[in-house]
């Protein structure tokens, strides 16, 4: 692959972003309503090809019933608001309140209370009794802590998710967790990640998972890039993954992991563009935390936001537009592809005469870098 020379003592690969490519029309087209958008990850089929970020501001215990009922994977936050408070309405709202000067010190604040583990099997509880897939994240740092709880509570999928997730990760003050054997012993399917290259995602197949979340520091509340200077340019990273992915098929006797774009899908087009470089799936944020009956009335942060020592995130005002439904389904009343996304997943893959999810994924891609023309 061709690298562009920085200076001389240093070369870097070009890599894309989902604004910079595009999809190209086939021979065929389809009907919009003969498209199927469902996916499967183990024994679990969901109408859509959606995950919920585990974030606050998109995912409560109420919105994650919503979501599951609507085909889509709701993803709760176990180290959020809802396991470190009772009822976390008055945190909520004093979170939208805040002044943007003092956002984050205040959320650090609010987040110092304690998880409690009888709260993360509550939560649990509240998902399974509502007949949704129950899902679960927890961070690399806290999984050692909490995992048995959250098993013990009987979640269906269980999530890691950090700003990047390594299978290798080295400390010498104390005993890492061993991704690959946890993921042994434990029943429940693992979908871990950050990750955006080639090789960190292959290892992270190799541990078992059964689905890898790709991208970190591409969301709209994560300052990552601006933190610590790490970015990954979505659409190179969902295909290199999925490159990982076909390789680690054959490697491995037939053994399919799913890839999950996670940062960087802001819009229908990002969704489109997403499943056209090789992802099963999306993991939606801030697109679902536009909603009127989303958690954050109208705000959006992740647990970057309020990191004790180094924040890496803000909490950002998107308004509320519209209900979760409409995001979803439409009708649309934008035209700027934040409402009715799954309509407008359907409608391109006609357009372009595919019928499902992992046809789409063999579209034609170009190049196409002109924002705003």
């Amino acid at each position: 692959m061709t690298e562009i020379e920085i200076g001389r003592g240093k070369r870097g690969r070009r890599a894309y972003s989902f604004d910079d490519i595009a999809v190209v029309p086939s021979r065929r087209t389809r009907d919009p309503e003969e498209v199927s958008v469902s996916w499967q990850i183990d024994a679990y089929h969901f109408d859509i090809p959606v995950m919920a970020a585990p974030m606050d501001s998109v995912v409560s215990p109420e919105t994650a019933i919503a979501l599951g009922q609507l085909g889509v994977l709701p993803v709760l936050d176990l180290e959020g608001l809802w396991t470190r408070y009772e009822d976390p309405a008055t945190q909520l709202a004093e979170i939208a309140a805040l002044e943007p000067g003092a956002a984050t010190s205040r959320m650090q604040q609010i987040y110092a209370e304690p998880i409690k583990p009888e709260l993360i099997t509550e939560r649990l509880r509240e998902l399974r009794e509502a007949g949704v897939t129950v899902a679960g994240a927890l961070s690399p740092q806290r999984t050692q802590q909490h995992w048995k709880t959250v098993v013990d509570a009987g979640v269906d999928l269980f999530v890691i998710r950090g700003t990047t997730v390594s299978a290798e990760h080295v400390s010498g003050r104390a005993e890492p967790l061993n991704l690959k054997r946890f993921i042994y012993e434990l029943d429940v399917p693992v979908i871990v990640g950050g990750a955006a290259s080639y090789t960190a995602a292959l290892h992270l197949m190799r541990t078992g998972a059964a689905g890898v979340l790709v991208g970190f520091g591409g969301g709209a509340a994560h300052t990552t890039r601006t933190t610590l200077g790490i970015h990954a340019p979505m659409a190179s990273a969902v295909a290199d993954v999925a490159a990982a992915r076909r390789d680690y098929l054959d490697e491995s006797g037939g053994r399919y992991v799913h890839v999950i774009a996670d940062g960087g899908v802001g819009t229908s087009g990002d969704i489109v563009k997403a499943v056209a470089c090789g992802a099963d799936a999306v993991m939606l944020g801030a697109a679902l935390a536009r909603a009127s009956d989303a958690p954050g009335a109208g705000y959006h942060w992740g647990p970057e936001a309020h990191h004790p020592e180094l924040p890496r995130g803000e909490r950002i005002e998107l308004g509320a537009h519209a209900s979760l439904e409409e995001i979803l389904f439409g009708p649309g009343r934008q035209a700027d592809g934040t409402t009715n996304i799954i309509g407008a997943l359907r409608r391109a893959m006609a357009t372009t005469g595919y019928s499902d999810v992992k046809e789409f994924q063999r579209v034609e891609v170009v190049v196409s870098p002109y924002l705003g023309a």
